[in-house]
């Protein structure tokens, strides 16, 4: 501890990312990253931004993102705010929604971010046990609380909660904010967005960094009711007014305006993910059923580190977690068909 930190520095426990190695012929499964590049629209607008103006500071408000969010989901402008990344957004969500007496709610296999923006921000929580299943079972939560967040498909896991037990949930729930995280979601899921204008206590965040294959421009959103909006403006314009810089606000816009390069990559993550998940299975391993863009498996006669160690050395790297309950379980991103290929072959070799 060094004697210049603030007090609670010293008792923060970061988060840890996955590992961005710099080995050449790298088969990179670990991120979950997606195999194919942003659409061709999004570099052009991009590229033609490349100009003076970054002399000039970028438009605060996003005006031209938040109207493009709001005209793909069919929600108004006042129902959307963007920052950079989800990472960023859901910091602000901690801080300006979830800070309550009551301990807030979340599984306890989940996205391990969550218990870290807790001890940022001195939010006191509870995680609620997956099922014998790994599923997320909202009855669960039907508890006080100070506001639910989980992650639809969750991670690791790559389980779909469905539409109607959300609502559910929400039906219930009317107190405090409800959280739906959902990175993975458009990859076999469907989005609780749907539902924003009848439930005022729901928010949903998503990232470009998956589905529109933009995570190294940070964009993330959420989609809520204007109040909740209100609050999360309240706390970004209180610590960073300007979070999107030029390059992202128009790339990002464009990305949403092709709709057609987005359902074509889509589509591939998705039949690239049951091809794999099958040839998986024919190796003996067991797959939970996924809705993301990556894979959770276990071999029964094979140590989780183990495997992971093993594929590391023929230069496939996968995601390990040594968590009670899914020490066992490899997270395997869907790469690109030939990555898949040699994911494969290096596990026949290992096994």
């Amino acid at each position: 501890m060094s004697k210049f930190w603030s007090a609670f520095v010293n008792d923060l426990v970061p988060y840890v990312p996955g590992e961005q190695p710099k080995i050449a012929n790298l088969v990179k499964l670990n991120t979950n990253e997606n195999p194919y590049g942003p659409s061709p629209k999004a570099v052009a607008a991009m590229q033609a931004a490349l100009n003076d103006d970054l002399r000039l500071y970028p438009d605060p408000n996003a005006d031209v993102l938040k109207q493009a969010i709001a005209d793909y989901y069919g929600v108004g402008k006042s129902h959307v705010f963007v920052g950079n990344g989800s990472d960023e957004v859901l910091a602000h969500v901690f801080h300006g929604l979830l800070k309550h007496d009551r301990p807030i709610l979340f599984p306890d296999i989940s996205y391990s971010f969550y218990p870290v923006y807790c001890g940022l921000y001195g939010v006191s929580f509870r995680q609620v046990m997956l099922n014998a299943n790994y599923e997320i079972d909202l009855d669960d939560y039907a508890q006080p609380n100070g506001g639910i967040i989980f992650p639809n498909p969750n991670a690791p896991t790559g389980i779909l909660t469905p539409l109607s037990a959300i609502e559910s949930l929400l039906q219930r729930n009317t107190d405090s904010v409800v959280v739906v995280d959902e990175a993975y979601v458009d990859f076999g899921g469907e989005t609780a967005i749907t539902l924003v204008r009848k439930y005022p206590q729901l928010l949903v965040t998503q990232t470009l960094s998956k589905s529109r294959s933009l995570a190294g421009l940070r964009v993330g959103l959420a989609i809520g009711h204007p109040d909740l909006i209100e609050a999360l403006e309240r706390i970004k314009n209180s610590f960073n007014s300007y979070p999107l810089g030029r390059m992202a606000i128009v790339g990002a816009a464009a990305a949403f305006d092709d709709q057609e390069y987005f359902r074509q990559t889509c589509q591939a993550v998705i039949e690239s993910r049951e091809k794999l998940v099958g040839e998986l299975v024919s190796l003996g391993f067991e797959v939970l059923p996924s809705a993301a863009n990556f894979i959770f498996a276990r071999h029964p006669e094979r140590e989780g580190s183990a495997l992971a160690a093993l594929l590391r050395e023929r230069a496939v790297i996968v995601r390990h977690f040594r968590s009670p309950r899914i020490e066992q379980f490899l997270r395997i991103t869907i790469g690109a068909p030939e990555q898949n290929d040699a994911l494969i072959r290096a596990l026949k070799e290992v096994l």
